[in-house]
């Protein structure tokens, strides 16, 4: 009778749905299917839908043409113009640029009128369009537009757009070429554009905007032959636009780009794309992102789960961006000609945000490219004599705060990845740490930077002492024990701006007083002690050293004590100027922003497991859905999916330097991931749920773990970790 109760006991379970794992085995399934790029295209998520390849030249997606903080990536889900469809996209910025190389279908006659804004111009011929006629898939975007008929498909390869336009009957069969200002943020200076025969078309586009001089050279080969064009400058220098005029109602057109030239931009295009093959071409460009996705596969009974954690991973691949052409040449941070020798040279690194996760993800997936992005960040100090603080299409742009490139390129080295030269990068590194840039000569004086000299110093100061500690471990590597020392002593730096008085990080003046009034919830984006923040975020910006800023509030049950109270503050933010970016509140944490994505890891650090466990499993089910604003903060290319693919697999790098990874509450029941051809690591969790969230017990390859991390080395070498999961927090796992 016992069994026979035992086993309706577990057949009721199993019926209930509570989550108990049952995988599945789906053997033709296809990981690209789970891929909705229409999320994160809503509230502030500020990606785009369009058609890219895993890590490419091209993103060819729509512009909506209309200006504002949400329209970063050229496209809204609000919105419901189409401007045109261009080349090159940011995904998840918080500023906007590119668009480049904007095409458009119009069915009825171009006129030109002599002032015409280019603004107005654009917006005479733009489509309209509804979501339900669009379309988006990993590698491919389309869209018929309402006002003409007209149906745009897009795909892509490596180096080259592939368009495809059908036209209905009864109207003209016309293609705008705008190389204007209207699209996005940037201005261009100089533009051209040349009809060289009725089947190829090529210029230029040289603009001032976020990126301070960006160089786009373009052909466009046409299936048909164009049979009039018209080609003049709306709105004055720098502003033209062409008209090209077909005969067939279906036209595709291959584009490729270059920042060095038209003849690359030509042997980019030709060498990448040679065919006019829509359909295989897109199926090409699907199954290379279905091989990027397999190197992580999941197990989970829940679709719309298994549509997050794909949708997230497809979103860490889109950036950075295949700068060097099919030859290896490309723009020069001073504008001049460069050669990438035996790699392939990168753009778009937004390091404030992806040092943090991004990077470290790629360290398991992506050996050979953070091998090529390293080459890419120590070219850039060879030409500059910095490393890259937050490079854009050979630019540097300064944005936000730190040297980030140091940590990523400490990782590196500190997990043996790569063979780039680990004296010139430690040469690049040490030089940068030491530049004068940004309040750092201050910094290296007083050990602080003074706030009345400084805006934002306390963010600047405690992200730069992430960076020095990263520093001092590839040092302590190279056996270079005083640089060690030294930056081992500026990365406790962070201990200047403690006030005990108050248990926050406040700003400090040249005369040694704290800066007055002080409101730990308080942020002014405009200027303040801290970077899109306040005292109750940056408190805890100190991952390489939690033991010692456990020691500063008194101890763990004090530092947890206050770790709480973060997540508990009624108004976790005040000030009528504080940034749009500090999003996703629970209390002051602020999950849309990246300084804060460790911050629930470190209750790990004082014995409260158990509340990192509860808080990731709210975050991952209320901040990360399958809808368009799916992302509760800019996406920031990559870094709040990668946050998402660390913590569904239950745990995250809080120190990336540091070579190891916090437990914290896997969400999906199984993560295989490959680390090497035909090497796996697998991570289990078969009793994960939205209520199993506290871990019981952690065991590595059948053995239990006293510890709340595992090591890069452990994943590395492959094998097997489980979590066995319940629905009551254990409060004494890793006391």
């Amino acid at each position: 009778m016992t069994k026979l109760i035992s086993i309706l006991s577990f057949a009721l379970l199993l019926y209930s749905g509570c989550n108990v794992y049952a995988p599945k085995q789906v053997s033709d399934e296809r990981l690209t299917d789970f891929i909705d790029p229409f999320i994160g295209t809503a509230y502030h998520g500020h990606t785009y839908p369009g058609a890219a390849f895993p890590f490419g030249q091209i993103q060819l997606s729509p512009d909506n043409g209309t200006q504002g903080w949400d329209w970063c990536s050229g496209y809204h889900y609000s919105d419901s113009i189409v401007a045109g469809f261009s080349h090159l996209h940011l995904s998840g910025t918080g500023i906007g640029d590119l668009a480049d190389i904007s095409l458009l279908p119009v069915t009825t006659e171009v006129t030109f009128q002599e002032g015409e804004k280019n603004s107005d111009f654009v917006s005479r011929y733009a489509g309209k369009y509804k979501h339900d006629q669009e379309v988006a898939k990993p590698g491919y975007y389309a869209v018929t537009l309402k006002n003409n008929g007209v149906k745009a498909e897009f795909t892509v390869t490596e180096r080259a757009g592939l368009h495809r336009y059908s036209f209905p009957e009864g109207g003209e069969n016309n293609l705008l070429i705008n190389l204007g200002f209207a699209i996005n943020w940037d201005k261009p200076y100089q533009t051209s554009l040349n009809v060289v025969d009725s089947l190829l078309v090529t210029g230029s586009r040289l603009s001032h905007g976020w990126a301070a001089d960006q160089h786009v050279f373009f052909a466009v080969r046409f299936s048909k032959p164009i049979i009039k064009s018209k080609i003049t400058n709306v709105g004055g220098k720098g502003r033209t636009v062409g008209c090209l005029k077909f005969n067939e109602k279906q036209v595709l057109a291959k584009v490729g780009i270059s920042s060095v030239s038209i003849e690359n931009a030509i042997a980019n295009l030709d060498i990448s794309l040679s065919g006019w093959d829509f359909e295989a071409t897109q199926k090409a460009a699907s199954d290379s992102w279905e091989k990027e996705l397999s190197k992580i596969r999941i197990q989970s009974n829940d679709p719309a789960q298994k549509t997050i954690f794909y949708t997230s991973l497809y979103h860490t691949m889109v950036a950075p961006a295949l700068f060097s052409d099919s030859n290896g040449e490309f723009k020069g941070v001073k504008g001049d000609v460069q050669k990438a020798n035996g790699y392939n040279r990168y753009t778009v690194f937004s390091l404030w945000d992806t040092y943090r996760a991004l990077h470290p993800l790629f360290t398991l997936t992506q050996q050979s490219k953070v091998n090529d992005m390293v080459k890419s960040m120590l070219d850039h100090y060879k030409q500059s004599g910095l490393l890259p603080v937050w490079e854009l299409e050979g630019n540097e742009t300064f944005c936000m705060v730190g040297n980030h490139s140091i940590p990523v390129i400490a990782e590196a080295i500190l997990k043996g990845i790569g063979d780039f030269d680990h004296q010139l990068a430690f040469e690049a590194m040490k030089v940068t740490s030491m530049n004068d840039r940004d309040g750092m000569g201050l910094y290296d004086k007083l050990g602080y930077m003074p706030a009345d000299k400084v805006q934002q110093s306390v963010a600047k100061s405690l992200e730069v002492a992430i960076d020095d500690w990263s520093m001092a471990s590839v040092a302590q590597k190279l056996n270079k024990t005083e640089d060690a020392a030294y930056f081992n002593k500026r990365a406790d730096s962070y201990k200047a701006y403690f006030d005990k008085e108050t248990g926050f990080m406040r700003g400090k003046l040249s005369n040694g007083q704290w800066t007055t009034p002080f409101d730990p919830a308080f942020s002014n984006h405009e200027g303040s002690d801290y970077t899109e923040g306040n005292a109750w975020q940056y408190l805890w910006l100190v991952p390489q050293n939690v033991i010692g800023l456990i020691d500063l509030l008194g101890g763990k049950e004090l530092f947890a004590n206050k770790l709480d109270q973060l997540f508990k503050v009624e108004e976790g933010v005040k000030g009528e100027k504080a940034s749009s970016d500090i999003s996703g509140l629970i209390g002051a944490y602020a999950h849309g922003n990246e300084p804060g994505h460790h911050t629930t890891f470190l209750f790990n650090y004082a014995g409260r497991a158990w509340r990192t466990q509860e808080l990731n499993r709210q975050i991952q089910t209320t901040m990360y859905t399958n809808k368009p604003d799916g992302l509760c903060g800019n996406e920031d290319c990559g870094q709040m999916s990668a946050w998402y693919i660390f913590s569904a697999m239950g745990f995250y790098p809080v120190n990336p330097s540091e070579l190891k990874y916090q437990f914290g509450s896997p969400c999906v029941q199984e993560a295989k991931l490959e680390v090497a051809k035909g090497k796996y690591f697998t991570m289990k969790a078969p009793q994960a749920s939205v209520t199993n969230k506290y871990i019981q017990e952690v065991k590595l390859n059948g053995k239990v773990l006293n510890r709340s991390f595992i090591t890069h080395q452990e994943i590395i070498d492959g094998g097997i970790l489980e979590f066995n999961m319940g629905a009551e927090p254990n409060k004494e796992l890793f006391k």
